[in-house]
């Protein structure tokens, strides 16, 4: 029999990996890269990969309180192709029942095409603009592995040629998917340097759709000075840790990283507290919308829920795009402020899932979690969906400070006393 264990603890982030247990001996314990169960019997919470999930979630007997990582399949909206899609499916779905206004509120994404089946499409849009810079991104890599620009046809001749594959593959005939997306030309720059937002959102059902958005976050910037001169410079064009680190004048202490908060104040600064908001608020629609997308598609199950890490890059305009959205977001820590955000991130993740049954299902907020969507949105003060002055004030506190702990210990203090009562 298996039994639900004690308040779970986040024991530390080493090396990207996350131990997770209630510290009793023999008790389920798991990592974020592979699981690592001392007995494969008695388990009651999993942190997993997706490629563990792959080889055993169908197999796996889950009783009712038990809970894991992932949903089945993730991948619709994690994966870069069939993310985008949905994306169009669901744009059109809006614009058929709600008009083309509402079907507006989807325009976050650059035109993207899947190669090689949609080359043809490709080519003509590709004419239509001649000049404009593209970028081809392997739709099950990350950490930019296989992405680059271009903006002569030739070189997508010589990828479909063997480009796309590697060594191993090139004895294949099958080519390795990727998607064509057409290049944000025009980045906000701070310091010249080209940057993009890890926003955190957790998702405990999509039916109904249920999601957190996590306050803290943080701004990847290039190491390289941003430059359409110079498209094969990956420290110019691509924001990812792993890419930068190995910059030769790359600087460990001093890192490439924001915090959000850091990032939101310098804005505000320079733009207006108005503008922000109209940011910020854009950026809750691509959170909604994009989970809308897949919510008829994604096979919901009580024992899943999702720790989504969203990409988005701001242009000059104030206008956020979303590039894509990782269901295994990174969990190494860069810097002793990053180490703190994930730690924090994780212990709020499973005070929110709740294994010991504590919380009421009514909270719109737990530590650096506001609740965001409940099967409707979630306004910021009052019952769901009211008007605060007049105006609906959506719960979202992206980039505000974050009293997690403050607000921990007030609202299990209050459920304390509840049940004493």
């Amino acid at each position: 029999m298996r039994r639900t264990p004690p308040a779970p603890l986040v024991e530390g982030v080493r090396g990207g990996e996350v131990a997770v247990g209630g510290g009793d001996p023999g008790e389920a314990r798991c990592f974020l890269h592979g699981a690592f169960l001392p007995s494969e019997e008695e388990w009651d919470f999993l942190w997993c990969d997706v490629s563990w999930l792959r080889e055993n979630f169908d197999h796996a007997y889950m009783e009712e309180h038990v809970r894991i990582c992932h949903f089945r399949n993730h991948y619709e909206l994690s994966r870069k192709n069939y993310l985008v899609k949905n994306l169009k499916r669901f744009r059109k779905q809006l614009e058929r029942e709600a008009g083309k206004l509402e079907a507006a509120k989807c325009d976050f994404f650059p035109k993207t095409f899947e190669m090689p089946s949609e080359y043809h499409l490709f080519v003509e849009e590709f004419h239509k603009k001649p000049g404009t810079t593209w970028i081809m991104k392997p739709v099950g890599r990350s950490q930019g592995k296989g992405i680059f620009l271009f903006r002569k046809l030739k070189d997508i001749v010589d990828w479909k040629k063997d480009g796309g594959r590697t060594e191993e593959q090139k004895d294949e005939t099958q080519i390795e998917t990727y998607v064509a997306q057409q290049y944000i030309e025009n980045p906000y720059l701070i310091g010249g340097r080209k940057f993009d937002l890890r926003v955190y959102v957790l998702v405990t059902s999509y039916i109904p759709l249920k999601a957190w958005l996590y306050r803290d976050g943080f701004a990847r910037f290039s190491n390289t000075r941003f430059t359409l001169n110079s498209i094969d410079d990956h420290y110019v064009h691509l924001t990812n840790v792993a890419v930068q680190k190995t910059a030769r004048d790359y600087d460990p202490e001093k890192g490439c990283k924001w915090m959000i908060q850091q990032l939101r104040q310098y804005l505000t600064a320079k733009h207006g507290a108005g503008s922000v908001e109209v940011l910020f608020a854009d950026m809750d629609n691509i959170f909604i919308k994009s989970l809308q997308s897949v919510q008829k598609v994604i096979i919901s199950d009580k024992h899943c829920f999702e720790l989504y890490g969203y990409d988005i890059l701001i242009d000059r305009n104030l206008k956020p795009w979303l590039l894509e959205v990782n269901a295994s977001p990174s969990l190494i820590a860069s810097s002793q402020e990053d180490y703190e955000l994930k730690c924090h991130l994780l212990k709020d993740t499973l005070h929110i899932v709740d294994m010991e049954g504590r919380l009421t299902g009514k909270e719109k907020r737990v530590g650096g979690f506001d609740l965001i969507w409940n099967d409707g949105p979630v306004s910021r003060e009052g019952n769901l969906g009211t008007l605060v002055n007049g105006n609906f004030m959506a719960n979202t506190h992206l980039g505000c400070y974050n009293d997690r702990k403050q607000q921990l210990k007030q609202l299990f203090r209050t459920l304390s006393a509840q049940q004493t009562a």
